[in-house]
């Protein structure tokens, strides 16, 4: 048994009231894999609880680690150990659980090794760079009794959801028949920089990890990751969990059976990858779903940044992330009888991982369910890169009569990295 199912079982001490923080039995030991923009936020997020003790912090970048350790030391006036390598992060006994705040390629080795070792697991979405790496780490969870939860905050930390998912689900516009989702895409680009040498404070290599060998350019690491193949999905994938997750959320979604894309990237003086144009179209049964990345949002919506419309045989309901509207032949109304609400009220995304910690209960964005929505991101960009309507096996988990399409499924690692 780890430390923390030790304690859970032998119950937990009252707080420390001089110093608002829990007392040493019920601290959970969290160890930060990837300390940089989003890795900062999710250190914040974390440090706002009084149960959690940062003990370590882990990142390429030794820049980024000194940053966590000063804030840290700033806020708790402890100093965590500081790693190079997460694998020796993950060798110490003392840490109960991790968080994992790296770039996509990089979600899917420290989760599984983490879970492997008897740790809980934070990881930011979507939960892996590809499907094969999604059931891995579905796998390992499962295999190791882990607690999980993807990084999917939109899901608990604002109840507009909530009430969504209830008119959804409650009839209120009908049979839904099709969904629209869509994200305004950035007509800025990222500049076309020279390759170079990497910076002395970055261990490059390792960065790459299990994706192929590429010259250092400063456009490629870091935030700008998402822009390149090798690393990410793009835009597309980068939303994609946090915006189709009330899609798949209200309407149970599982794998659709065909998935067709069209795309391209029109910046000037610019060296990424990945569209800031495209269109995606899941066909489920019964169900159409169409993915829009452009720079303008639909009509009518054009100052939405983000949204889903859910289209019934009785009308429509919008959503972005904070309100959502009922329109009936295109004119909203006000006056229908809402459901009364049935989905509780969430503690806050982080807070429900630190609890499940403590009851083993699973989270609501659990690995499986994680896995289950970020595959149909993949899914989306797999019909892209190939330029076909793709037909899916979700039970099988293979694209069917494709082998093209069906490498894009599990990507083979650079060596020595292997996908456990």
């Amino acid at each position: 048994m780890t430390r923390r199912e030790l304690i859970a079982l032998a119950g937990t001490a009252p707080a420390f009231l001089r110093s608002g923080l829990a007392a040493p039995n019920d601290r959970i030991n969290i160890g930060f894999i990837g300390v940089g923009g989003m890795g900062t936020s999710r250190l914040n997020g974390f440090l706002r609880h009084a149960d959690v003790n940062p003990v370590a912090v882990c990142d390429l970048d030794s820049t980024r680690v000194d940053k966590a350790v000063e804030r840290i030391k700033s806020v708790r006036n402890t100093t965590p150990q500081t790693f190079g390598d997460y694998r020796k992060l993950l060798a110490s006994k003392d840490i109960d659980a991790v968080c994992i705040a790296t770039p996509d390629h990089w979600h899917a080795l420290p989760m599984i090794q983490a879970a492997q070792a008897g740790k809980d697991v934070f990881v930011e979405k979507p939960l892996s760079y590809s499907i094969g790496e999604g059931r891995a780490m579905v796998r390992a969870a499962r295999a190791n009794n882990r607690v999980t939860q993807m990084g999917n905050h939109i899901h608990n930390d604002l109840p507009n959801y909530r009430r969504v998912v209830e008119l959804v689900q409650s009839g209120a516009v009908g049979k839904i028949q099709r969904v629209a989702v869509w994200k305004t895409s950035d007509m800025k680009g990222i500049g076309a920089h020279a390759d170079t040498a990497p910076p002395k404070e970055i261990d490059y290599d390792f960065w790459l990890g299990p994706a192929p060998r590429r010259a250092y350019n400063p456009n490629r690491s870091h935030y700008n990751f998402r822009y390149f193949w090798d690393y990410s999905g793009g835009m597309f994938i980068d939303f994609w969990c946090h915006i189709t997750d009330i899609v798949y959320w209200a309407l149970d979604l599982k794998a659709p059976k065909f998935v067709s894309a069209i795309g391209r990237r029109e910046l000037a003086d610019d060296n990424a990858e990945t569209p800031n144009f495209m269109e995606v179209q899941y066909e489920f049964p019964g169900l159409n779903v169409v993915w829009s990345l452009n720079p303008q949002g639909p009509p009518g919506f054009e100052n939405w940044s983000i949204g889903a419309a859910f289209q019934g045989t009785d009308g429509t309901i919008v959503t972005n992330y904070g309100e959502h509207r009922v329109l009936r032949k295109g004119v909203q109304v006000t006056d229908f009888k809402r459901p009364d609400p049935t989905i509780p009220d969430s503690p806050g995304h982080l807070r429900e991982f630190l609890d499940s910690i403590k009851s083993r209960k699973l989270t609501s964005c659990d690995v499986e369910y994680g896995h289950r929505l970020t595959k149909g991101g993949h899914l989306g960009n797999i019909a892209l890169r190939t330029g076909r309507r793709i037909q899916w096996d979700d039970a099988a988990e293979q694209v069917v009569g494709d082998r093209d399409a069906q490498k894009r499924v599990t990507r083979r690692y650079r060596k020595p990295w292997k996908l456990a």
